[in-house]
């Protein structure tokens, strides 16, 4: 049975001497035990340039049997690595069946600088460590994407935003396959209001991630808001229209927000004058139990209400006052005006 496979990322080793033992144990593996199994070959993802393995994306439909092994070649490469990162999905009928990340694991102090600056960044009170750890495995190795990425989250938690952007732009600059890079650049551009140009990371980061990972979603999102505060709203309706329509999962925390995304794709739709189709997301939302997203059900009641009135139909003065009754500011002016 044939599967689909998506991998990307990138290995770098740093020297002549770790490319050419990679090279030649990745050659001598094809040759001996592989063959047909492995479905990249040497010239697709080896760059003899930049002494690096590269695969940018790979999509197909491979076996099982050949995902497993080309991933433990990959996976093999990687230990002579001192940098870098490759993802790799094995997906039937849009779910994940097997998922791998191949990083490196040796004892080379680049490497277990940046092992340890990447646990030190969960650990709250710890973020100075870990900036000491990731530094550290950047003078080590200074085309170290990942630390540079995780050295610029710990930044951006510690409202270091200059030094964050800097970090950001340091890592796509040596690996454009990371996309949490980008989500980040975006987050320091909203804080910013440099609307267009968090959109345009934003972009970078759905590219460089799959609609099964919860990046996509939260980088969907989060571009919807930005074309919220452009005005450009069949941008965002586009958005808004895809995160409504997925499916998560409880443990996914993308479902956190589908209140907050069905009440702003009711409202995107009644500046395109689509009232009938605002009344059915402002129903979802108040069909979904409240959380801290910012709205109340006042906000909501009161969007419904509006959208009945411009759609013509009935209810909308029970839903203004039900709002009203619930302390919401705009649905008691509007009760005065409609009486």
């Amino acid at each position: 049975m044939y599967l689909k496979t998506i991998i990307q990322g990138r290995l770098e080793f740093g020297t002549q001497k770790s490319y050419e033992k990679v090279t030649k144990m990745f050659l001598q593996r094809i040759e001996t035990y592989y063959k047909s199994d492995v479905f990249f070959k040497y010239e697709d993802i080896f760059k003899d340039d930049e002494l690096s393995l590269e695969i940018p994306r790979y999509v197909g439909q491979v076996t099982d049997k050949a995902f497993r092994t080309t991933t433990g070649l990959l996976g093999y490469c990687a230990q002579f690595a001192i940098a870098g990162s490759i993802r790799a999905w094995l997906i039937n009928e849009g779910e994940i069946v097997h998922f791998e990340t191949l990083e490196p694991d040796s004892d080379k102090g680049a490497v277990q600088s940046f092992v340890r600056g990447r646990k030190l960044v969960k650990v709250r009170g710890k973020e100075n460590e870990a900036i000491e750890a990731l530094s550290n495995a950047i003078e080590k190795y200074d085309r170290h994407a990942q630390a540079y990425e995780r050295r610029a989250k710990v930044n951006f938690m510690m409202k270091n935003y200059h030094d964050a952007l800097r970090d950001y732009n340091k890592c796509i600059g040596i690996d454009p396959t990371i996309p949490t890079a980008y989500y980040g650049k975006a987050k320091i551009h909203i804080l910013r209001e440099e609307w267009n140009e968090a959109i345009v990371n934003l972009d970078e980061s759905i590219k460089k991630s799959i609609a099964l990972q919860t990046l996509y979603w939260k980088s969907r999102k989060l571009k919807a808001e930005c074309h919220i505060q452009l005005k450009e709203w069949q941008k965002a309706a586009f958005d808004l229209k895809l995160f409504t329509n997925r499916a998560f999962k409880a443990d996914n925390p993308n479902k956190f927000w589908l209140r907050w995304a069905f009440f702003n794709y009711g409202v995107v739709l009644m500046e395109l004058e689509e009232f009938t189709e605002a009344m059915k997301s402002f129903d979802k939302a108040l069909n979904i139990p409240e959380v801290a997203d910012g709205l109340n059900e006042a906000d909501i009641l009161t969007y419904r209400g509006l959208a009945k009135q411009k759609a013509g139909k009935n209810g909308y003065v029970k839903d203004i006052k039900d709002a009203a009754s619930k302390g919401g500011k705009k649905a008691k002016n509007l009760l005065k005006s409609l009486q």
